[in-house]
């Protein structure tokens, strides 16, 4: 889900010491307040197990009004293994309490099969996933699906965010209708692990990294349930950059011309009513449109664009009931894996085509286009209404469950600032986290054996500030300012070089101005710290000789104290400003530490 769900009422309850009587005051609530359902009934009702049967799953036998914890779900899969000679269970990993991270194998064996990846629970209350898959996998070793094997195997993970699955409670992800208790987005610490692949911080997506690399699929699917806004549609997907902006071509328009449309035909045929996920721009102004963007490395989606992996992204609409979420999710995986079997090689050289490519240059930044760059004419939508709440004291939406049809702009994005890629970077050994990344991600590097002396491009930051708390980090949002230095880079020095398959990704990791960086989520804390100071009848006459002696330097200062009164009358705030601008090295002190080496440095 791209917006986090949260729900203040319990927080503030709870501080108020009035939890127990709330809960008795309101026993309907969350789901009392949700809008009216859709009704709907589909073909895909007939994979629901018979009550008397002996592989009936956790969630049809509960009429998909719960879904099974972590235990029940565990039991319920070794049962199947030890049944089948088609399903092998497995760890993969340990979640930051210590639980196993579960993967599932469906093969028929022998030679080495391609693998479609499916994980469910990356956001653990939406975890449609967990029981589509439960379902599928007992029809492929127990009601005769086992050919969809015959191609291709299925490596299924139920619950990616197993420690925030066990957080169950009705007042977690109140908008969606089912099951009635649900986990929580983020991990035992509280990290969202859907933007976590590029720093990759928490264990679950170190072990996700590793497995995505043990298995390198030809097709990575993410199972989400949306939020936004009220709308026909029940099961909608998209890929990174809504394919539009992807940055490996080849695998991105497999996904559109392919995936899409096959998916689409079979869920429409299975009585759902599928879309590309429409990403709101404003939820309480459906007519502003939806948007898209292009997608960093953070999510799963961009990180498979960047590792040349087809991934998909499915959003569930939340305000459709469990049953028919996870019925609809059933009919999508059942599909992939059909189109996948047949497309399996067009899939592996659209991989080997990306892997192959070398871009040049990377877009790091982006701005809505003023303009939409296209419409949707017929979209499915569902009218509201407006009410004056006296709780927040405005004007409401109210859903009426009335089926419109409505002309749909969609907005895009225009670049802002792409970047050049250098043909390496030089990271110094002493940042063992970033080394740690690199080679968790399977980035290749050189270690300089003995000193060398080059020119290369350094980066200083300018305006360094640090932003909200996201995820376990701190980011940071600078300018930057390149200049051009010599250096005796000492032996030990780790040279990434840009000429790779996953270059792309490096580049995404390393060169500051990228929006997933690791300067940008904050790596690299001693930046911010002061450079060594002298006294200030020494540091006020340098500041003012660099004013007198350069003109932009002193428009740009100019500029700093008409705008900002505060910085104005902050005497030492003026001057570290103007000395952060003399040349020289001052330390770690706003100055990148990973070089650049260009394609005329030497």
């Amino acid at each position: 889900m791209r917006f986090l769900h949260s729900l203040s009422m319990v927080a503030l309850l709870t501080a108020s010491g009035a939890i127990g009587q709330a809960t008795t005051m309101l026993p309907d609530m969350p789901a009392a307040a949700l809008p009216p359902a859709l009704p709907w009934s589909g073909a895909s009702e007939r994979l629901i197990a018979a009550p008397e049967d002996p592989w009936i799953t956790p969630a049809e036998r509960a009429g998909f009004v719960t879904t099974p914890r972590y235990d029940e779900t565990r039991a319920w899969l070794e049962r199947l293994d030890t049944a089948s000679p088609l399903i092998t269970m497995e760890t993969f990993g340990s979640s930051g309490e210590g639980r196993d991270l579960l993967m599932v194998r469906a093969s028929k064996g022998g030679a080495a099969k391609p693998v479609v990846l499916i994980q469910a629970g990356i956001h653990s209350g939406e975890i449609d996933g967990k029981d589509a898959g439960l379902m599928l996998l007992r029809d492929i070793a127990m009601r005769g699906k086992h050919a969809l094997l015959d191609r291709v195997d299925l490596v299924f993970v139920p619950i990616y965010n197993v420690d925030g699955h066990e957080r169950m409670s009705r007042w977690n992800f109140p908008a969606l209708r089912g099951p009635s208790e649900k986990g929580t987005i983020g991990n035992a610490r509280n990290i969202n692990l859907n933007r976590d692949y590029a720093k990759a911080d928490a264990p679950e997506t170190r072990a996700m990294i590793g497995l995505l690399r043990r298995l390198d699929p030809i097709l990575y699917i993410d199972c989400h349930v949306s939020d936004g806004f009220d709308m026909q549609y029940d099961v909608t997907f998209t890929y990174a950059g809504w394919g539009r902006y992807a940055y490996h071509r080849a695998t991105a328009d497999w996904l559109m011309e392919r995936f899409g449309p096959h998916v689409s035909k079979a869920l429409a045929g299975a009585g759902h009513v599928p879309t590309i996920y429409p990403s709101p721009i404003d939820t309480r102004a459906p007519g502003k449109g939806i948007r898209q963007a292009p997608e960093g490395p953070r999510y799963s989606t961009g990180y498979g664009d960047f590792i040349a992996v087809p991934t998909v992204l499915v959003e569930n609409h939340m305000l459709k009931p469990y049953r028919q979420r996870v019925l609809g999710t059933y009919v999508l995986m059942e599909a992939a894996l059909k189109l996948a079997a047949q497309d399996r090689d067009r899939i592996q050289a659209a991989k080997a085509r990306d892997r192959g490519s070398r871009p040049t240059t990377m877009l790091a930044s982006w701005k809505p286009s003023p303009k939409p760059i296209g419409w949707i004419d017929d979209f499915k939508g569902i009218a509201f209404e407006t009410y004056r709440s006296p709780a927040s004291g405005r004007l409401e939406q109210r859903w009426t469950g009335k089926p419109i049809s409505m002309r749909m702009p969609i907005m895009g994005q225009d670049p802002v600032t792409t970047v050049a890629l250098p043909k390496a970077w030089w990271v110094p050994q002493e940042q063992a986290e970033v080394v740690d990344r690199l080679r968790l991600h399977g980035i290749r590097f050189d270690t300089l054996a003995a000193p060398r002396t080059m020119t290369l491009d350094r980066v200083r930051l300018r305006d360094a500030t640090v932003q909200r708390a996201q995820d376990g980090r701190m980011p940071l949002k600078a300018s930057f300012v390149h200049e051009t230095v010599r250096r005796t880079l000492p032996a030990g020095t780790i040279r990434v070089e840009s000429d790779q398959p996953l270059g792309l990704l490096a580049a995404a990791l390393l060169e500051p101005e990228a929006p997933d960086s690791f300067l940008a989520w904050g790596f690299f804390p001693e930046l911010l710290s002061a450079p060594s100071s002298a006294e200030d009848f020494v540091r006020a006459p340098t500041a003012d000789a660099l004013l007198a002696s350069d003109g932009a330097i002193r428009s740009a200062f100019e500029a700093k104290l008409a705008a900002e009164p505060a910085f104005e009358a902050d005497a030492q705030a003026r001057l570290a400003w103007l000395l952060a601008h003399v040349p020289g090295d001052q330390g770690h002190a706003a100055t990148y530490p990973i070089l650049r080496e260009t394609e005329t440095d030497r």
